[in-house]
């Protein structure tokens, strides 16, 4: 679904995704609505707190990010799917758009907020993505928090689990050490999106500078060390101030093989294609042609806004300078 027309450009702006897939009329109960609805309206006040005290487009995708993280109502952090071994390896990837500095992690599994690592990646070393215990290690020699992988544990993401596995045929693992007998009433209002869910934000701040980053727990039921799109830069995370920042979410194979957030940004650049119509072409056009579901966020260093999803819905959200906060969860919402 398209963003509104811009008519005035602001001086900042900011997009935030919870997941695509599954999401109809229907399928939410009022109150996993109205949580859905408020969680993503709070993550992105969050990020708009920072812009509008002048603080750095990457500052305001990190901030939200990190709410998401901690909120069990989506997959990503605390909250995330479950490996067919009934662990949470989480992945995400973050970049600025001024200087393409881009760092992303990969299966880690004790960090507690995977893009302060994915982060810490570009700040901390030279390379641009870590994956697996060393990713972790990396982020406890730069302070990052640490915790139980039980921290990480939501009885409806297990559930979901152990429905997986028994219709693949495979073995369900042992519960988790340390995981919690009784779900919280906050964990106990997810809603299953389907096979893949993420969390992304786009920002662009005071100073022109457009950043994008993107969090996931990944499939549920992941085999073989799996890695989707989320922590890939172009594939699931890319920015540039030459064109655009884009935050993906679905089904992480296809958006590798059409590398959708370059993708986006080079038709935006190289085209000159509207940021929505770019967003439109590779998601209803391109990523469907493929048989790939899913969507985008977008945001543009002119300050336009946008979103596309060919699924039933994706949680939403965004707000500019003079733009009121708008949230969406249906397809058919603005």
């Amino acid at each position: 679904m398209a963003a509104e027309a811009l008519t005035v450009r602001p001086t900042w702006a900011l997009v935030a995704h919870g997941g695509a897939g599954a999401i109809a009329r229907g399928d939410l109960r009022p109150e996993q609505d109205a949580a859905y609805r408020q969680a993503m309206a709070a993550a992105a006040q969050a990020g708009a707190a920072v812009l509008r005290s002048g603080g750095a487009a990457m500052d305001a995708v990190e901030a939200a990010i990190r709410l998401l993280e901690d909120d069990p109502l989506f997959n990503a952090g605390r909250g995330a799917a479950f490996t067919a071994e009934g662990r949470n390896e989480l992945d995400a990837s973050i970049m600025e758009g001024a200087t393409l500095a881009a760092g992303a992690v990969a299966g880690v599994t004790t960090t507690r907020h995977p893009i302060s690592a994915a982060r810490a990646v570009i700040e901390g070393s030279a390379h641009v993505m870590l994956g697996g215990e060393g990713a972790d290690a990396f982020a406890r020699s730069q302070g990052l928090e640490q915790v139980d992988p039980a921290y990480f544990f939501t009885e409806r993401r297990w559930r979901a689990l152990e429905r997986g596995l028994s219709k693949l045929g495979l073995p369900i693992p042992p519960r988790p050490l340390g995981a919690p007998e009784d779900p919280s009433a906050r964990a106990a209002l997810v809603h299953e999106e389907g096979k893949h869910g993420t969390v992304g934000v786009v920002a662009l701040g005071v100073h022109g500078h457009v950043a994008a980053g993107t969090s996931t727990g990944g499939a549920s039921a992941k085999r073989w060390g799996r890695v989707g799109d989320s922590p890939i830069i172009g594939a699931g995370t890319y920015a540039s101030d030459k064109a655009c920042a884009v935050s993906c979410t679905g089904a992480g194979e296809y958006f590798i093989r059409l590398g959708v957030a370059h993708e986006i940004c080079a038709l935006v650049q190289h085209k000159g294609l509207s940021l929505q119509a770019a967003a439109d072409q590779v998601i209803q056009g391109d990523l469907a042609a493929l048989g790939g579901d899913g969507g985008v966020i977008a945001v543009a260093p002119d300050g336009q806004m946008a979103w596309s999803f060919n699924t039933s819905g994706m949680y939403r959200a965004r707000i500019a300078d003079g733009q009121s906060l708008v949230v969406g969860v249906y397809k058919d919402e603005t």
